[in-house]
């Protein structure tokens, strides 16, 4: 027996930033189930990613002077020292010093697009996702966006997501703090549970019925129902 898809319903806005009748998201991408083990492996990759690797210290071989042995061996009642660039000198090398190197993870493309809905679902399910009509920003400007923030009044930091690219409204929240603004399909797991409140624009969700959700995955290659027959099976077909 087939399990029922969950569905979600949202808060919906006007574009003056009213409130509307709550609307039903598409069970396409808020189809109800959570993957933990998914939205942590890809949110990991994705911190790890943002990473330079660029970080370097020099050891004691790599720092110059040093050479000459800084006392002899007996006979001084210090401890024995071989070189003053030793990590335990001020001026010294040190122990296992960092060496730039790639931190990059990469994640499978049907890994990517489970732990999206993971994320879009979470959000769901907490009530942590709205809808609004689209922004009506001729110039971009801030205090548009931050009295749109003060009647849309949403919990926690804020997540725009719009249908394509939105100059205006990019530039308009860009200097916000808790505030970030991104084509929708170009957010990542870690952009969706960052923010306390995701507010997607109409336009967008409307497109989901026409294509399908980006990180589908590959075609699995077809399994012969012949295959474990082996040798037998096409000494028959002879």
């Amino acid at each position: 027996m087939d399990k029922a898809r969950t569905m979600y319903r949202a808060p919906y806005f006007r574009t003056d930033g009213s409130a509307g009748p709550e609307v039903t998201l598409p069970d396409s991408l808020f189809d109800g189930a959570v993957h933990e083990g998914a939205l942590h492996q890809a949110i990991r990759a994705y911190l790890a990613n943002q990473r330079q690797g660029t970080a370097s210290k020099k050891n004691r071989a790599a720092v110059a002077g040093g050479s000459r042995k800084p006392w002899r061996q007996k006979g001084t009642g210090r401890a024995r020292q071989g070189t003053i660039r030793a990590a335990q000198w001020r001026g010294g090398g040190r122990a296992f010093p960092p060496r730039p190197r790639s931190w990059k993870r990469r994640v499978p493309k049907r890994l990517r697009a489970l732990a999206r809905t993971s994320a879009f679902n979470s959000r769901a399910e907490a009530g942590r996702v709205a809808v609004i009509e689209g922004f009506d920003f001729e110039t971009p400007r801030t205090r548009d966006l931050t009295k749109l923030l003060g009647k849309l009044d949403r919990p926690g930091k804020i997540l725009f997501l719009t249908h394509g690219v939105n100059r205006e409204l990019y530039l308009s929240g860009r200097n916000l703090p808790g505030v970030r603004v991104l084509p929708f399909g170009a957010e990542s797991p870690y952009d969706v549970v960052w923010s306390g409140t995701t507010i997607i624009e109409e336009a967008a969700l409307a497109g989901l019925g026409d294509a399908p959700a980006s990180g589908g995955g590959p075609r699995r290659r077809p399994i012969r129902r012949d295959a474990g027959a082996g040798p037998a099976a096409d000494g028959e077909e002879g």
